[in-house]
């Protein structure tokens, strides 16, 4: 029996940027999706400058020149897999159903990572941290040490925020499991109290400090050593993990194609094969990183 390709197909959409809630607090560019592939939004040129008690007229006449932000959408594929014919006639439970399930959340971890990884800022964006020696090594191939994040460290954070005029609503930090245990440790025991009375589980908020809604995940975003942004590098023992910070409308996502692939009855698998396909992307709107920093893990070493 076929699958429902529709029903897997609209399942993708429907809980890709709700199963990682983070994802669905940006600017949404799914209407600037061009072919499937290439995302074009049109932004807005410099507004026109302000003259108090004009003496000189005429004014000057001036155009505003607009732009256009570009950026491709990846494409994320599953390896195909098999399900053997024998497993569809014997097993008590519907194997299918499960290995795809699996594929598909692994499918919307790579997505996540991706999503994080082009929404982290340049250096010139980071601070880090400056707590105590702490665990906390982003992965399992990093050894050592980091300094833990502090509640300081997420004040310093608002400080550039607000430097920057960004605005208060819809601001948002996705911490990962360590740098988030370590900032409610750090907390005072009212602050604690007011940062869990303003938790939204519903919609992937747990809290809120310093006019940040306070998001988390296991892994948040990732630096090298040399203070580069990772995810898409090979994994090293000096990496460092961030924790990183965004306004709404500071970040762009798209999504484009979704499909899911079906084989069955192949003669040379003897088995029924499957595999899924996301086009989507993302991108920081303004090539100066303004309303997107991160807080990187200072080494304790």
């Amino acid at each position: 029996m076929a699958i429902q390709k529709e029903i897997w197909e609209s399942s993708i959409v429907e809980h890709l940027f709700a199963d990682n809630s983070f994802l669905s607090k940006a600017y949404d560019a799914n209407d600037f999706v061009n072919q499937g592939k290439i995302v074009h939004i049109p932004q807005a040129g410099a507004a026109s400058s302000v003259s108090k008690n004009r003496t000189s007229l005429p004014a000057s006449v001036k155009t505003r020149t607009d732009a256009d932000l570009t950026f491709t959408l990846s494409s994320f594929t599953t390896d195909p897999v098999l399900i053997p014919h024998a497993d569809t006639v014997e097993l008590s439970y519907d194997k299918r159903e499960s290995v795809l399930a699996q594929d598909k959340q692994a499918l919307f971890d790579a997505v996540a990572k991706d999503f994080i990884y082009n929404w982290s800022p340049a250096n010139s964006h980071i601070i880090s941290t400056t707590g105590d020696a702490a665990d906390g090594a982003p992965h399992a191939t990093a050894t050592g040490q980091r300094k833990a994040l502090t509640r300081q460290d997420v004040l310093n954070l608002m400080y550039r925020f607000n430097r920057d005029n960004v605005p208060q609503e819809d601001r948002y930090l996705l911490l990962d499991a360590a740098m988030y245990s370590q900032l409610l440790n750090d907390l005072t025991q009212h602050e604690a109290q007011a940062f869990h009375a303003a938790a939204d589980i519903k919609n992937g908020i747990i809290g809120k400090f310093c006019s940040f809604n306070v998001m988390m995940r296991s892994e948040a975003a990732l630096y090298t050593s040399s203070g580069a942004k990772s995810w898409d590098t090979a994994a090293a023992a000096g990496d460092l993990g961030a924790a990183l910070a965004w306004h709404k409308q500071s970040v762009v996502r798209a999504l484009g194609e979704v499909k899911a692939f079906e084989k069955e009855s192949d003669p040379t698998y003897y088995g029924d094969l499957y595999s899924f396909l996301v086009r989507c992307g993302g991108r920081i709107r303004r090539s100066d990183n303004k309303g997107v920093w991160a807080i990187v893990q200072a080494s304790a070493q």
